[in-house]
């Protein structure tokens, strides 16, 4: 704001106050105003239109009992159309703003009137709701003052350090009583696939081992059969014991063939052969005619 010959130039963003003999006479918005001094007319000041900010906080109780610091961020600016209100009720607008807002109670109670009637939990989750509450109390009390709440922001709300800790104890055990649970789940899915496998496992080698024992009966019948044919009297009996004596040679060659195999004692004389063929068909043949 600059006065020269009785022409006054006005910022923006600003508002100059203009007095008559020194009552207010007019706001003059920003631009060049002819000021007549010499009949009486003086600028008294000027009010800034500017959106400021005020940081309170303020402590209050939960409807849990529990006692909380709420910090709130105040927007406000001055009214162009009550710049007289703003510029000659408050001498100083910030600090009496200010000192309005901390003590003079209305903040206060405005948080008095919302947050006690919540846990808190809610007070959380509800700050939107709160700072809406609050804006509208409070634009009600400084409207007469010629200013104007732009906007009322909860930034945060500070419980006691050991609500803290006890809120956060509270969330790490919930967290870990949900990771047990998943890590039980998971376990638990582990050894049902697992007993599943190793029942398919013990299906599919059962099936594997009627099907050699079947496959073995299918080739000893053929042997039985081919031989009898190929060789004019030949009985059972006798095909029976060449299984066997083929057999066991194959079970020698096998066990001489592994390196790391145990020693083994068994009879290898042909005597020996003849009289293993005879216990297995008195342990194989003897209960089925038994049986008959």
């Amino acid at each position: 704001m600059g006065l020269v010959f009785g022409c006054l130039q006005v910022k923006e963003s600003k508002v100059a106050v203009r007095e008559h003999f020194g009552k207010f006479d007019d706001a003059l918005e920003p631009g060049i105003h002819c000021l007549p001094w010499c009949f009486g007319y003086k600028i008294a000041g000027e009010v800034s239109l500017r959106v400021r900010q005020l940081d309170v906080k303020c402590e209050t109780k939960t409807k849990d009992n529990v006692f909380v610091n709420v910090v709130a961020s105040i927007q406000f600016r001055a009214l162009p159309e009550k710049v007289e209100h703003a510029f000659y009720k408050l001498t100083n607008a910030n600090e009496q703003i200010q000192a309005y807002v901390f003590d003079g109670r209305q903040f206060h109670s405005f948080l008095q009137a919302s947050v006690p009637k919540l846990e808190l939990d809610n007070v959380f989750e509800q700050k939107s709701d709160i700072a809406k509450v609050v804006e509208k109390e409070l634009a009600k009390a400084m409207s007469a003052y010629g200013f104007k709440i732009v906007q009322t922001l909860i930034v945060d709300i500070v419980p006691d350090d050991r609500v803290k800790r006890a809120m956060n104890e509270i969330n790490a055990a919930a967290r870990l009583r949900v990771a047990a649970m998943e890590k039980a789940e998971a376990e638990k899915i582990l050894q049902v696939k697992r007993a599943e496998a190793e029942a398919e496992s013990k299906y599919l080698a059962g099936l594997g081992i009627a099907r050699q024992r079947q496959a073995i009966v299918d080739g000893l019948r053929n042997s039985v059969v081919l031989f009898s044919e190929n060789v004019p009297g030949a009985s059972a009996k006798d095909v029976m014991d060449m299984v066997l004596l083929t057999q066991y040679f194959d079970t020698m060659k096998e066990i001489g063939a592994l390196s790391k195999s145990s020693s083994v004692f068994i009879p290898h004389g042909p005597g020996a052969v003849r009289d293993v063929a005879s216990q297995i068909r008195e342990g194989l043949l003897q209960p089925d005619s038994a049986q008959n």
